[in-house]
């Protein structure tokens, strides 16, 4: 599916995707119910389906989701790509997608189309390499396993891995109440030791650990 979609060379690889700024951050891995009804959003979700391409979450740092006569919102330089894994259309000019996030990429530019849509060049992060998870972070593991259970498997990956360092990040990043500022910030650390540990300083305060 993502074949082609950046194109190698001395330099980082670079692909030019739509982008869809939303108030939330995606995480590799994890689970993104869309509810798209704005025609750029529309359009944008069939091209992707057409063509088999993924579209890229960020997020939005300041303005709103939905098109206002303030233009386009500001939003954080790093997000994932998306891919569509499912749709629905309960009623006429509301679409239902449900997205899975692939992996990070980071914005060097983007420009407004006429139709609103942003698009945007990116180039993409590598995926962060299997890493076991520490014995010290068992207790995250077991936390985010009781979470899972809570949230219910429709609401969560149904690939698990509790022994990789990064997936357990992830998932505890997106799920735990966090502000948005931090999620972003999980989101953009390439260490998932490092990750890990900062989670379990805010669950240890929180007094959750």
């Amino acid at each position: 599916m993502l074949g082609g979609l950046f194109s190698p060379g001395r330099g980082p690889s670079v692909a030019t995707i739509p982008l869809f700024p939303l108030r939330t951050v995606l995480f590799p891995g994890g689970l993104l119910p869309l509810k798209v009804f704005e025609q750029r959003y529309m359009d944008m979700t069939r091209a992707c389906m057409r063509e088999g391409r993924p579209f890229g979450v960020v997020m939005i740092t300041s303005g709103d989701e939905v098109a206002t006569r303030g233009g386009t919102p500001s939003f954080a330089s790093f997000g994932t790509l998306a891919t569509i894994t499912g749709w629905d259309m309960p009623e006429l000019g509301i679409l239902h997608v449900a997205t899975e996030g692939l992996t990070r990429f980071q914005v060097r530019g983007h420009r407004v189309q006429p139709d609103r849509l942003v698009v945007g060049d990116v180039v993409d992060i590598p995926t962060e390499p299997r890493v076991p998870l520490p014995d010290d972070a068992q207790p995250l593991a077991r936390l985010l396993e009781l979470i899972a259970a809570r949230v219910g498997p429709q609401n969560f990956p149904a690939a698990h891995d509790y022994g990789d360092a990064s997936w357990v990040g992830y998932r505890l990043a997106e799920l735990l109440p966090l502000p948005l500022s931090i999620k972003q910030g999980m989101l953009e650390i390439n260490d998932a030791g490092v990750r890990l540990q900062l989670l379990a300083r805010f669950l240890a305060q929180q007094g959750l650990l």
